[in-house]
Parts: structure tokens; sequence; C-alpha cells
């Protein structure tokens, strides 16, 4: 497998490099602090094509594969996590969904909004009691007619309050049983459709984090996407391309704060020497990278299979599993590195310190990343 950058991804990386340092960068420790989700920003994005990196060009988005995609993701994320986090989320979740799961019709009305950036979208599938057990899910949908009627509040939902659209994922049948889950869409504006309470966290703070609630909220059978009961095995496929989404962006955290951790102890001395050339410094340093080349080369791997059409669900999972444990240990050792310095908001790392964390738990917690490793190694 050749995961050489071509030239389209070297030319995304710049494109992406030169916006990120002229419209992310000057605001974002700013944005960190406010909680504020710059909108904006995302509709500038979307004339670059940022937010619609895979939708094919006959629905306005940019046409291209998944290694373009974790270099968009990836760059951001350098720079910005909680922008990286929702770039990630427009783009395979919400759009995804409907790119891999709606009807023409679905997919010609609301593609060209959402690959533009002049609408942001969202994605239901967590609520309060149900994480990892989506099978349990009390947010319900009850046919009445022609229409279904939404009940219910779907929980840590990025987007949740500025998305103009929401795919949700809603329990058409009993608790448990098979088949149970469909998914609609629905546009903010619809009446019985509210964002609630929005969350305070440690990191990604600029991007948005709240709940939606449905209160006998009636939308169309047009609504819905796939056959009743197809929403389950719907969310897992996008999810494995979500799993991609969230190893990219701890793939940008870890390389943001390894770079930065680099260039500061070249710069910073103890003893009239840099301390790049103390050993406890350097073998760090060669731990962080030595983590970074195999992450990217589990994300590449699970990419190239994406593109190809093939079956990746372990793959996936073994590249968001590693990628953002990694992140993590990478982001401490740079905090580490820096010092005292690496503990102030004066300087990167202190950020992508804050943000890693998420990656381990978004889209997936490690521990269920590892179960469906094991799932699949020993299934035979």
């Amino acid at each position: 497998m050749d995961f050489k950058y071509t030239d389209t991804q070297l030319q995304i990386a710049d494109m992406v490099r030169d916006f990120a340092d002229k419209h992310i960068r000057p605001d974002m420790m700013k944005w960190d602090e406010e909680q504020f989700f710059p909108v904006d920003l995302f509709h500038k994005m979307g004339e670059l094509g940022l937010m619609g990196v895979l939708v094919p060009t006959e629905y306005g988005g940019s046409g291209l594969g998944y290694f373009e995609y974790v270099t968009v993701v990836s760059e951001v994320a350098k720079v910005c996590s909680s922008i990286g986090l929702s770039t990630a989320a427009h783009n395979s979740l919400c759009t995804g969904h409907i790119l891999y799961f709606g009807n023409d019709e679905q997919k010609k009305k609301y593609l060209p909004k959402l690959a533009s950036g002049e609408w942001i979208g969202a994605w239901g599938l967590t609520e309060a009691n149900t994480g990892s057990d989506a099978g349990n899910m009390r947010c319900t949908a009850t046919k009445d007619g022609d229409d279904w009627i939404l009940n219910g509040t779907k929980n840590w939902i990025t987007h949740g309050k500025s998305g103009n659209v929401a795919v949700v994922l809603a329990r058409t049948g009993e608790p448990r049983a098979k088949r149970n889950v469909t998914a609609f869409i629905v546009e903010h504006g619809t009446p019985g459709f509210t964002a609630g309470k929005k969350e305070n966290k440690l990191g990604m703070r600029a991007s948005e984090t709240t709940e939606l609630v449905f209160d006998n909220c009636r939308i169309s059978d047009s609504q819905r996407m796939g056959e009743v009961g197809d929403g389950f095995p719907q969310a897992m496929k996008v999810l494995d391309g979500g799993r991609i989404s969230i190893a990219a962006l701890a793939l940008g955290i870890a390389k943001g704060a390894y770079e930065a951790a680099l260039k500061y102890s070249k710069e910073r001395e103890q003893f009239d020497q840099p301390i790049s050339n103390f050993q406890a410094i350097a073998f760090k340093l060669a731990d962080m990278h030595a983590k970074i080349e195999a992450a990217e080369a589990l994300i590449y791997q699970a990419a190239d299979l994406k593109n190809r059409g093939e079956k990746m669900t372990k793959e996936s999972a073994m590249a968001k599993y590693y990628a953002s444990e990694i992140c993590v240990e990478i982001a401490t050792d740079a905090v580490q590195i820096f010092g005292g310095y690496g503990y102030t908001k004066d300087f990167p790392v202190e950020k992508f310190y804050r943000d890693s964390k998420l990656c381990t738990i978004g889209e997936g917690t490690s521990e269920i990343q590892k179960l469906v490793i094991s799932r699949d190694i020993l299934k035979s």
C-alpha cells in the first residue's frame, strides 16, 4: 500500500494551513474561553469545499476521497481541535448519513446546502441513558397517518443548537427488539424540535454540544431515511467512517502538540544548551514521532479500504482506538516538555491537552473500539 501524499493532498494541506492561520488561529483561544461556536467560520470553510469533502460534485460537494478528508480534518485540528471536531462531525455524521442512505429527493434537497456550508448539520444517536446501549433508546417515533411524531431527548449532540438540520435516530419498535430504530431528517424550526442544555466541557469548548429535545414533533414520512427499522445498521455504517474522522482529529492534535514541543525543545535552554540535547527530552520526542507514524499508517489503511468500498469495521476501530490513545499520551508529554509554561494558556499545548481526551470518548469509547476489534478477531 502506497500512502504517500498525493499532489491533491499537499495542495489541500497548504490551503487549510493558510486558511487556519488567517481565520482560526487569531481567535481560537477567545472562542475557547467564551465557548463560542463560530458559525460564520464554517460558511467560509464551505466556500473552500471543506464542508462537503466526500459529497459528489453533482450535489455541490468536492467529490474527494477519504485520504483528502483525513488531510482536511487533521490539518484543521493541528491548529484548533474544536474546529476540527465540528468539521469532522458535519462531514461524516449528518452529511455522511444523508449521502449514504438518503433517497434522491433527500440528497438533492439537503446535500448542496450542507456541502456549501450554507447549512450546518447535526446527528442524534446518543441519549442520557443510552450511550453505547443504543438499542435501548427512549426517544421514540410513532406513526400517525402519513406523519411521524417524535418524543424524547438526545444528548451530547455536536451543533445541536446552531445546526440547521439534524439526522435523528429514534426507536420505532419495542426496546431491545431487532430492527427497532429508524433514521429521520428533522429541520430546525420544526414545531416541537428545540435545543436543550449546552454542555460546559473540559475541552473542545468552541465546538457546540447540546441536547436535542422533541416534544410531539410532527414530521412527514418523506423525512424518513430507508425502511422502518433500518436506522441501527445505517448508524453503524456511518460510525465506521466516523471512526476515521475521530482518528484524523486525534492525529491532528497529536501532530500539533508534537510540533509545538519539538520547536520549544530546540529554543528552550537549560545548563547553556537546548533541552532537546538531553536524552530525557530527546527520547520523549522520539516516542511521540514513532506513535504519530504508527497512527497515521493505521488511519490510511482504514481510509484506503473505505475508498475501495471494502469492509473496514475492524480497521477503522483500530485506527480510532490507537490514534485517540496516543493523542492523549503525546499531548501529556508535550505539556511535560514545556514544563510550567505548558500549564498556562499562553502556550498551545495546554489546549491540546484538554482537547485530546474527547478523542478517547466520542463516537465510541476506547473500550467499545476494543470490543469491536475483539469480536472481529474472535468470530472465526
